[in-house]
């Protein structure tokens, strides 16, 4: 299978989770962030149903990494609609640009090869991200702001325990096992915290949550998990960029947001070092990375 195929899978990859704050907005009018997770995984999970049945999928729910994998992602997606609760959806969706930084850090860490130009990358994504941190411009607080940050840890541990989960033949084994196991890591925690939630939700705060399930959940973590496991992690990891820069302008256009000067200039730092980090990867790096689906 070729890269351009794998960039293409992670550029669908990064559009459908740039929708997921948009969407989550509309749901967290009529309902708490927890609730909305649980609902958006419960709507992935059915939809990623027909193929956990296989045998393929059902063995790797014996697989610990696949089983973290699943956990960590939940857990993810928890701890940042908590956070976009309290922020603006043009701040969390700018601050998910600091990622690409976490993952190339961590890569050469593991043993990826990293140039001085990913490194130079990964210094302007990190002030991009202090300099929206230090001035929300009233966007958001400042807890608000560390739980999307917060959960960026959560999101790089699954990216890795995907690293060390089994191969799969089957393109939606992976990604279906993982949003089933997910919806299951959150299911006594959004109870614990708030109890059975609502369903007499309208119809706009509805089409959120059915399209974060469809769109930012199944089908995203599906073409995600397909394009990064042909790719090194620094590649794949830039990709994520196309998710802050879309939900800043969604933000904008859609929720009137206010672009003021620190979010749009740490913006640009974490887009521009992002790309640096995936400019400077060696080209070697793609095929050091072992695959997790096939």
């Amino acid at each position: 299978m070729s890269r351009r195929t794998a960039f293409a899978a992670l550029i669908l990859a990064g559009l459908c989770w740039s929708l997921g704050f948009p969407l989550g907005k509309l749901a967290l009018r009529e309902t708490t962030p927890a609730h909305m997770v649980l609902l958006r995984f419960a709507v992935a999970a059915v939809a990623a149903l027909p193929f956990v049945l296989g045998r393929e999928a059902r063995a790797l729910f014996a697989s610990p990494a696949v089983l973290l994998a699943g956990s960590l992602y939940g857990l993810a997606f928890l701890v940042q609609f908590e956070g976009l609760a309290r922020v603006s959806v043009t701040l969390a969706a700018l601050l998910v640009g600091a990622m690409p930084a976490l993952i190339a850090v961590s890569a050469r860490l593991l043993g990826e090869r990293t140039s001085g130009l990913s490194w130079a990358g990964v210094a302007a994504a990190t002030a991009g991200a202090a300099l929206i941190a230090g001035d929300p411009g009233g966007a958001g607080s400042l807890l608000g702001i560390l739980l999307s940050l917060g959960s960026l840890i959560l999101f790089l541990g699954w990216f890795y325990a995907l690293k060390a989960a089994p191969s799969a033949r089957h393109p939606m084994a992976m990604p279906s096992v993982t949003v089933v196991v997910a919806a299951l890591t959150v299911l006594p925690v959004s109870l614990v915290m708030h109890g059975v939630p609502r369903f007499d939700l309208s119809a706009a705060a509805w089409a959120g949550i059915v399209g974060q399930g469809l769109l930012a959940t199944t089908f995203a973590t599906a073409a995600w998990q397909f394009g990064s496991s042909r790719v090194g992690s620094a590649s794949a990891g830039v990709f994520i960029n196309i998710e802050p820069l879309m939900g800043a302008i969604l933000g904008v256009a859609l929720f009137g947001d206010r672009l003021t000067a620190a979010l749009a200039g740490g913006g640009v730092l974490i887009i521009l070092g992002s790309l640096a980090v995936v400019l400077g990867e060696d080209p070697a790096t793609p095929h050091d990375a072992p695959p997790t689906a096939a």
